[in-house]
């Protein structure tokens, strides 16, 4: 089993930065720019990004690199509509998703890279990385299951998953505050521009 695809989250609606912040300059490109590249970086062309909020502009940015796009509907509904909608794009034959949110466009390469390699070894249905003992982002879900998916509450969201199937995870402590965040309001942002400067 090594068919690993991405899919990014890049449907919502930015309500505490006032402004798509996917859209964003971040190091010369843009954050939805820098996030998609990322997920090319560990698994070349498989990557569905799910688009909602401003789907157009995000499309435009991010064309050239050929993803899969799939439109979230109901992407006010939160960001477990959009987990469902990107699963339900991936192929048949695909048995795992690295799940990358839009707005952590500072992870480096190396941890989606380790996501894959810990579930090579440990042949886990769920990876999660770890910083400090904390949980964080991106993380490597099976295909298994995408039915399990479909039916979660919508406010616990993948939370939800991960306390039913608890014996399927495995933790993977990385070297990277970055994992546990994101960029949600203008300060987040120019903390991490002027962090990466």
């Amino acid at each position: 089993m090594n068919n690993v695809w991405a899919i990014i989250l890049a449907a919502g609606k930015s309500t505490r930065m006032q402004k798509q912040k996917l859209l964003l300059p971040f190091n010369g490109e843009t954050i939805i720019e820098k996030v998609v590249k990322n997920a090319v970086h560990t698994v070349g062309k498989k990557v569905v990004v799910v688009l909602g909020s401003h789907g157009n502009e995000i499309k435009k940015q991010i064309s050239k690199e050929e993803p899969i796009f799939c439109i979230n509907q109901n992407y006010d509904e939160g960001m477990l509509s959009s987990v469902i909608c990107g699963f339900r794009t991936l192929p048949e034959d695909a048995d795992a998703a690295i799940i990358f949110l839009g707005d952590q466009p500072h992870i480096p390469a190396s941890v989606p890279l380790q996501l894959i390699q810990k579930w090579n070894l440990t042949q886990k249905g769920i990876v999660i990385p770890t910083f400090e003992g904390k949980r964080g982002h991106p993380v490597l879900i099976e295909t298994k299951y995408k039915s399990q998916i479909e039916h979660l509450d919508q406010e616990q969201g993948l939370r939800n998953l991960m306390e039913k199937f608890s014996s399927d995870i495995c933790e993977t402590a990385c070297n990277a505050p970055e994992i546990i965040r994101d960029i949600d309001t203008p300060s987040d942002y120019y903390h991490e521009i002027n962090k990466n400067k």
